[in-house]
């Protein structure tokens, strides 16, 4: 098992004792031999493992927080413990009492965390511009004010692809999902569900004088942006509803269908099977443009010559 630990965090590590990054460096020996050895945090596909500072000289104790993916670990913050706050050896409760993570929502984080996995793996080998323009994973600390901005609580799906990428800037106004659009940052998906919740409010308005059967409905509290039309082009997009957890269509202009049909999940899934097997591609036919990906759907008449179908 590979264990990633992102230059940023060792920067930070190097700053709490000239023995921490030893430290980290041991622990992630044990974590490539052990990736479950970790607790279930309270955030959605953290798992969390006290380090003891006392096993190492100038090294105070830490919480390190890690995200498990099919074939790898990636380290995603390290933080002192407070003088308060047991170590892994200190736990004094049943264990019976400790936090577990639901079954569902444990298979749901494996399935987007294994579905994202293949789509940057593909980016990566075959499409470098576009995977240079996705952004870095989002930090715990990122959602929870995300979350308190929206006032609901995200699905552990969209919390875990927030946390493995934080939004896709795209490369020449391409985004690396079908269609060439865009996972958005967590700005930018804030932005849009305030802009939305105001067309409905003054829908609401309107509303007051409507008969039951004519009233409208543009935008629910449920539904939280989550693709965009482009990097660049917020018009429209893919909302998930956090209520039935399915994917549907939204637009700036209120026109689109709302009707809700792949979960994060399938999305992502079927992503992935069309860059890794094109042949059998329904949806969209990925291609290239330099070291680009560029969905057929999207290509403009101008762009044709230079798209290379993309065959395996």
């Amino acid at each position: 098992m590979n264990v990633e630990i992102p230059p940023e965090i060792r920067d930070s590590v190097a700053q709490l004792g000239a023995g921490a990054p030893y430290a980290l460096k041991v622990l992630a020996g044990q974590l490539a031999d052990d990736p479950d050895m970790g607790e279930v945090s309270g955030l959605p596909g953290i798992l969390t493992v006290a380090l003891d500072g006392d096993l190492f000289e100038d090294c105070p104790g830490l919480t390190v927080g890690y995200i498990r993916e099919a074939d790898r670990i990636e380290i995603r913050y390290v933080n002192p413990v407070a003088s308060s706050q047991p170590t892994a050896q200190d736990h004094s409760e049943d264990p019976g009492t400790q936090q577990r993570q639901p079954a569902g929502e444990a298979g749901a984080v494996r399935e987007i965390a294994d579905a994202w996995h293949r789509i940057t793996r593909w980016l990566e080998h075959n499409a470098p511009d576009s995977y240079d323009a996705l952004r870095a994973g989002a930090s715990p600390s990122d959602l929870a004010a995300l979350e308190d901005g929206l006032g609901t609580r995200l699905p552990v799906e969209l919390s875990v692809l927030w946390l493995l990428t934080g939004g896709d800037d795209g490369s020449n106004g391409w985004g690396s999902l079908p269609g060439n659009r865009a996972l958005m940052n967590l700005d930018a998906a804030a932005a849009t569900y305030r802009l939305k919740m105001d067309d409905q409010a003054n829908q609401d308005i309107l509303n007051t004088d409507r008969p039951d059967e004519e009233l409208v409905t543009v935008w629910k509290p449920t539904w939280i942006p989550v693709v965009a039309l482009g990097p660049a082009d917020s018009t429209e997009g893919l909302y998930l509803d956090t209520a039935t957890g399915r994917l549907g269509q939204w637009s700036r202009y209120n026109n689109a269908s709302h009707e809700e049909l792949d979960t994060l999940v399938t999305y992502l899934e079927e992503t992935a099977d069309m860059l890794e097997a094109p042949a059998l591609a329904v949806r969209d036919k990925p291609g290239l443009i330099g070291r680009a990906l560029v969905w057929l759907s999207s290509v403009s008449p101008e762009q044709e010559q230079r798209w290379r179908p993309w065959t395996g």
